[in-house]
């Protein structure tokens, strides 16, 4: 009998300089992801040292106010998983955010890891104010059952929208979530 997995601790925001010191983490992270097939907007193989890049960008980001990001570790300290919500900066959609890489390592998925990243993202945007999330992922990928899970609402399909890792055109299905 297989044990069942420890749930992991709660995830955390860190500030740009917290987002910066762990870097390295999380540009293992998306690698890992991309490697394992997930369409988050890079081809495969991805460099370490591009996800790096990608992620010291990302501090800039929320230093300005203009993303936030959360972290889940397992109970050894280890990165599993990540989270952004994107605030918009046009006045006539500040009720509104994006949830934007979900991303869980591999050796973490089945745990929870993901559900209680999206529920940190939704509080905090209801906290701050917001009263509509949006997002889009691969048609047909796991990352759908748990946006129906979570009450999340289907608005629709676009064919072709982006390559998944291996370079293949792929539809994405959108989906939004009244807070």
């Amino acid at each position: 009998m297989t044990p069942t997995p420890t749930p992991s601790p709660s995830p955390t925001r860190p500030d740009a300089d917290r987002l910066a010191a762990c870097a390295g983490e999380l540009a293992d992270l998306l690698t890992d992801v991309v490697a394992g097939g997930a369409s988050v907007g890079f081809l495969a193989p991805l460099g370490r040292d591009e996800a790096l890049a990608w992620w010291r960008e990302r501090a800039a980001a929320v230093a300005a106010g203009r993303l936030a990001v959360w972290v889940a570790r397992d109970d050894d300290g280890r990165l599993t998983g990540t989270v952004g919500l994107a605030f918009p900066d046009k006045p006539n959609s500040r009720h509104r955010g994006e949830v934007v890489k979900l991303m869980v390592h591999r050796r973490a998925r089945g745990r929870g890891v993901g559900r209680s990243l999206l529920a940190a993202a939704e509080e905090a945007a209801a906290a701050a104010g917001l009263t509509l999330l949006h997002l889009d992922t691969e048609t047909d990928s796991p990352a759908e059952r748990l946006y129906r899970a979570a009450g999340w609402t289907r608005a629709g399909l676009i064919p072709d929208y982006a390559a998944d890792p291996d370079g293949t055109l792929r539809p994405t299905t959108l989906y939004f979530k009244r807070l």
